[in-house]
């Protein structure tokens, strides 16, 4: 998680504390180390965020502290909302989840007039979409696109037949019924898209690709004429 994002988080969990919360307690909501709480508590007190603590007891906010709100209009609230409806149509569990937090996030800081979009909504999308695959986790594949590291996978073909491949990935395409994962394989030494429900057993390994993440990307876009294709 990074900094900026873990000091929202801090804020975010001490307004909608009902009691102090300790530093041990943030730091395991949060999985970082206690002093990194010491840390963002100093940095966030010194830019005047009213958090008071007291050893033994922990960190509580003042009432009534609130973020700056979100200038946002309304057809781009609407347009928010439906972004994050159909990200549960990817069959991601991991983005639904985090969908779910970052709308109640944006509602949070967005002025009372702007939330009705995401709290009371007129526009809906249908739940109709990619299953959730059964041998991968899509949010693995993501975190190996991120840190650039090599995954082993067991991967099925339409006729059943079944192979083991080291992969590069670099892109996750969430199509309407499926979702494929666009990689460099070893095995074929190419540019190969494997749908996610054809994958039978996803690991992430200890070899990295580190430092060629965005060329294989901008290869493998120009290969696809840069509209990437089943």
């Amino acid at each position: 998680m990074r900094r900026t994002t873990r000091l929202f988080e801090i804020i975010q969990l001490l307004r909608a504390a009902r009691r102090p919360l300790t530093a041990d307690a943030l730091a395991e909501t949060l999985e970082v180390a206690r002093r990194t709480i010491y840390r963002d508590i100093a940095s966030l007190q010194a830019i005047s965020v009213p958090i008071h603590g007291e050893a033994g007891i922990g960190y509580v906010m003042r009432a009534g502290y609130d973020l700056p709100p979100l200038m946002l209009t309304v057809e781009e609230v609407e347009a928010l909302a439906v972004a994050l409806s159909l990200l549960a149509r990817t069959g991601d569990s991991g983005l639904r989840e985090a969908a779910g937090t970052l709308q109640g996030k944006i509602a949070g800081v967005l002025p009372r007039e702007a939330r009705r979009p995401i709290e009371a909504p007129s526009l809906h999308v249908s739940p109709w979409g990619a299953a959730a695959p059964a041998g991968v986790d899509l949010g693995l594949v993501r975190r190996a696109i991120r840190d650039e590291r090599k995954l082993a996978i067991a991967y099925a073909d339409e006729a059943g037949r079944q192979t083991r491949r080291t992969v590069l990935p670099v892109a996750v395409i969430y199509y309407v019924e499926v979702t494929a994962i666009a990689a460099w394989c070893e095995l074929r030494q190419a540019f190969r898209h494997f749908r996610a429900d054809r994958i039978r057993a996803c690991s992430l390994l200890d070899a990295d690709f580190h430092g060629r993440g965005a060329a294989l990307r901008t290869a493998w876009s120009a290969e696809r004429g840069g509209v990437p294709g089943p």
